[in-house]
């Protein structure tokens, strides 16, 4: 009995250190989320900031993980999701919302194109990670091009434009 007891509080500390990393990926998946709900609602500053703090967070779920030596599959396709969110759907919801609703379909359209370009982006990544060499990055990684489409709209409202 007393040797259950001994190894319960170790499994749950272990628990524990694996929800870390996850609970980042949530936190910036949650920060997506918050970008198209507040770009919905015309807030379109807020929705910017958002997909900068979904950067940060993303930056940290990662190093988190390999710092508690807590890598795992389901951390890898989680973070790919929240990605998904955070740096394709919710900067196209962005944009569409603060500039292209206004041409009807090609607007929608030109907002699909660039959500569909970063879900092949992360897909292309997924699928080469145990192939390419990890000194080098092939490609424009969807942070940065979500920090691009975020910065300019932030940009752009900062000067009225």
């Amino acid at each position: 009995m007393d040797e259950f007891n001994t190894r319960k509080p170790m499994n749950l500390r272990r628990r524990g250190i694996y929800l870390l990393p996850n609970l980042f990926t949530t936190g910036a998946l949650f920060a997506g989320f918050y970008a198209i709900v507040q770009a919905m609602n015309g807030k379109f500053e807020s929705a910017a900031v958002a997909i900068f703090i979904a950067m940060v967070l993303d930056g940290l779920d990662g190093r988190v993980a390999r710092m508690t030596h807590t890598q795992s599959e389901f951390g890898a396709e989680y973070d790919s999701l929240s990605d998904m969110v955070s740096f394709g759907v919710a900067p196209s919801l962005v944009v569409y919302e603060w500039a292209l609703k206004g041409m009807g379909k090609w607007g929608w359209f030109a907002a699909f194109i660039y959500c569909a370009a970063t879900a092949l982006r992360l897909a292309r990544f997924n699928t080469n990670i145990e192939i390419v060499d990890k000194r080098y990055f092939q490609g424009l990684p969807s942070p940065a091009a979500a920090a691009l489409i975020a910065g300019f709209v932030w940009l752009m409202l900062d000067y009225d434009i």
